[in-house]
């Protein structure tokens, strides 16, 4: 299974679209849950990262093999995203994505993640982003399966 927990809202249309269609084309290889948190829009940063750890750690589980997303992270092509899942999902029953606000996530989230990558050294718009990791998943479950799609 997969888990993704983001900071932040999907409100347009179209990505709320295409989230419904990777989701659809995931469910042939795993069982997907996306929990949405609502990103605090308070002046103190220390004080938002707080409230917002405080929502990640609910959908949180004692099993859950937590990766987190962060431009600081350890850089990944597709190939060694792949691997990545394909690894963690053969050695364990599920990967929790923790996606978080512009501010990032409090160190406590830091600490428990057993990996932090990151997918560019560009920056995105936390709702566009997701989709990125939703169609980044995808393909690796592709490359998984010797299927046609990734190049």
């Amino acid at each position: 299974m997969i888990k993704i927990i983001s900071v932040g809202k999907l409100k347009e249309k179209y990505l709320l679209d295409a989230q419904k269609e990777y989701t659809k084309r995931l469910s042939k290889y795993t069982k997907l849950e996306i929990y949405e948190i609502q990103d605090e829009n308070d002046n103190d940063i220390v004080r938002a990262l707080i409230k917002e750890k405080e929502k990640i750690i609910k959908f949180l589980k004692p099993q859950d093999n937590i990766i987190l997303l962060d431009l600081k992270g350890t850089k990944v092509s597709s190939e060694k995203f792949s691997s990545l899942i394909n690894e963690e999902l053969t050695y364990k029953s599920n990967i929790t994505f923790i996606i978080g606000s512009s501010n990032g996530v409090h160190e406590e989230i830091k600490k428990i993640a057993s990996k932090t990558i990151s997918i560019s050294d560009m920056t995105f718009p936390h709702q566009l982003f997701r989709i990125m990791l939703l169609e980044q998943i995808y393909r690796s479950f592709k490359i998984i399966n010797n299927e046609s799609y990734h190049k």
